[in-house]
């Protein structure tokens, strides 16, 4: 399990080069849509009391000039009732702002990452094939953070510190013209700094947002992973790999710290210079008396009242760009289209005679009739294959009667897996098509048709959930009955045995249950609602003789009742299907009854005997 110190690529790509800010953020309008009036509303208090801020140097002014000039201590009194009062109702109106935003704004989080999991789970497994779990992890966790985080502070107050700059240096201006001039000046250079910013600060936040998707990745995987990490004796290496990967993540935050510093100089740096002029030029103005000193005083505390809202500038151009980044790798997944019938071709010319695999070296006429599961020159390659590659599926034919058992017997990498992924649309045929009765599954509703084929695989998944959950995951309807009916025909009665029986919790994977135990338990799951489709990927391989055995014959039951695909790789699991086929090179060569394949076939003869012989050595 190989890690490296180097950055994955990253399947969304890297933020485009010309990409806005303003036009990604947009894409979030949907979710902010409902609960837009208490957004607007909280906006709209914000701005009040950020306003409220700037009438206090006005009363300060009539203080310094009226009362304070004229000695009137009334006056003063008058003057600091209406300061405290302005800055208690400044200070309930920021409350109240915080109270509209964060019941409405946790509901768009969540709304979003409902959305993308639903989504998740629509996307065709050649998705999650491309994909690492901790890119979408870390989308679905941090980036919708970011995104809350965004909505509830920094889009609220680069409206409201847009609405206060504009109103204070309109104050300004108007108290004294000349010497607002001099602040107004730095606005041109800061607005370049903050365009050249926002093209630098984007790359560097899109580099490590996905870093920390990687990261989330190795740790994942080394959870995962950690008996082969222990059982190989590689967890020093697995932790230099880690270091590596984190000292990339930490060198990339500090460049994006380094870009905010810069500018976060700049932008208090030149705002202190010009205040610092208009404070030298207007004392020599009241000490000519061209100026009064209560209209400095107001003056310079408007200033003063303007720092924040300029200086926080950069903090939230910083944060908009997070947000912005955090939405394109958002919608990175969201616009991933699940694979529908009408995004892949139909056939383009009939098959030949003898591209039929039925009717190939050993081939029998399976019969005419829709009923049962047929494929109809089914062709499969995968949409990331070069397209000099050959398809992993040329030309399948194959009809499976209703009430048949069919085994699927081939080489490794001859396409097993991948044609009995194609009957549940796990993957989505080239060209060709699969029927179910009759019925291309391409026209079925997926719920419709995934309540009509169970399927089990080599390599089980469980859940954290109890055993009992985890089986009749197969059948949304089942109850206790079918229950204990599933585990007994797949040999799981180890289940009763455990500390709390059906209710114990298996843990993540099912890893506190030994292979067998799992293998059973998921073949459990796929008969336990009775389906009238059955597709089993070699369920029986963790298996030792004796329970293996027992499994078969509690099997021959069900697959009575059911029409069944079985990828087999021994010969005792072929003895449970009525006939085989034969799968060589992505085609069908051969089908027909076990005893036939091996007096006709010999590459059947040259696989069973093969498994046979290996069988024979590994017993004791």
């Amino acid at each position: 399990m190989a890690v490296t110190s180097e950055p994955r690529a990253q399947e969304g790509g890297a933020a485009p080069r010309h990409r806005s800010a303003t036009r990604s953020l947009l894409r979030l309008w949907p979710y902010v849509r409902p609960v837009r009036v208490r957004l607007f509303g909280a906006a709209g208090v914000a701005v009040v009391a950020s306003c409220m801020g700037l009438v206090i140097p006005l009363v300060l002014k009539w203080m310094v000039d009226g009362p304070v000039a004229h000695r009137d201590p009334g006056g003063v009194w008058l003057g600091g009732a209406l300061l405290l009062g302005l800055g208690t109702a400044e200070a309930v109106l920021f409350g109240l702002r915080r109270w509209l935003v964060g019941r409405p704004l946790a509901s768009v989080e969540a709304a979003m990452r409902a959305d993308l999991y639903r989504h998740l789970q629509r996307l065709p497994v050649s998705f999650h094939d491309r994909w690492a779990s901790g890119q979408l992890l870390s989308r679905a966790t941090t980036d919708l953070m970011l995104l809350r985080m965004f909505l509830a502070f920094p889009l609220t107050f680069l409206v409201v510190n847009g609405v206060t700059i504009l109103a204070g240096f309109a104050i300004l201006l108007s108290q004294e013209w000349t010497l607002g001039l001099v602040l107004v000046v730095p606005a041109v250079p800061l607005v370049i700094l903050c365009s050249l910013f926002e093209k630098r600060y984007a790359t560097v936040a899109r580099a490590v947002q996905d870093q920390t998707g990687d990261l989330t990745t190795v740790v994942e995987e080394g959870v995962l992973g950690v008996r082969i990490v222990k059982g190989f004796g590689r967890h020093r290496s697995q932790a230099r790999a880690f270091r590596a990967l984190s000292q990339q993540v930490r060198s990339t935050e500090l460049h994006k710290a380094r870009l905010l510093a810069t500018l976060w100089a700049l932008i208090m740096t030149l705002p202190e210079l010009a205040i610092g002029a208009a404070l030298v030029l207007g004392t020599m103005r009241v000490a000519d008396g061209d100026l009064s000193a209560g209209t400095l005083v107001a003056f310079l505390s408007t200033a003063l009242t303007l720092r924040w809202p300029v200086e926080s500038l950069g903090f939230l151009l910083a944060m908009s760009q997070d947000a912005a980044t955090a939405t394109d790798r958002y919608f990175d997944v969201m616009d991933a289209e699940p694979a529908t019938a009408a995004d892949r071709p139909r056939p383009a010319r009939p098959l030949r005679r003898g591209e039929s695999g039925e009717e190939g070296e050993g081939g029998e006429d399976s019969g005419g009739g829709g009923g049962g599961l047929r494929f109809e020159g089914v062709e499969f390659a995968y949409a990331d294959s070069p397209p000099e590659e050959p398809p992993v599926l040329r030309g399948v034919d194959l009809h499976i009667r209703p009430g048949e058992t069919m085994a699927l017997v081939g080489a490794t990498g001859s396409g097993k897996t991948t044609l009995t992924a194609l009957v549940p649309r796990l993957q989505e045929i080239t060209r060709g098509r699969i029927t179910l009765d009759g019925r291309d599954i391409t026209a079925l509703p997926r719920e419709e048709l995934r309540a009509l084929v169970a399927v089990a695989f080599e390599e089980p998944t469980l859940f954290s959930a109890t055993a009992g959950e985890n089986v009749l995951m197969g059948a949304t309807d089942a109850g206790r009955e079918e229950l204990l009916r599933a585990l007994k025909v797949a040999q799981a009665d180890f289940v009763h045995a455990l500390p709390e029986g059906t209710d114990t919790e298996v843990g993540e994977q099912g890893l506190s249950l030994s292979g067998g135990q799992r293998q059973r338990l998921a073949l459990a799951r796929a008969v336990v609602g009775g389906p009238r489709f059955l597709v089993l990927d070699d369920p029986l391989s963790a298996l030792d003789v004796h329970t293996e055995a027992l499994v078969e014959a509690a099997l021959r039951q069900v697959l009575a009742a059911t029409t069944a695909l079985v990828v087999a790789h021994r010969p005792s699991t072929v003895l449970l299907a009525d006939r085989v086929a034969l799968l060589s090179e992505g085609r069908i060569t051969a089908v027909g009854t076990h005893q036939r394949l091996l007096r006709e076939s010999a590459e059947y003869r040259s696989l069973m005997s093969g498994q046979e012989r290996e069988e024979g050595e590994s017993s004791p």
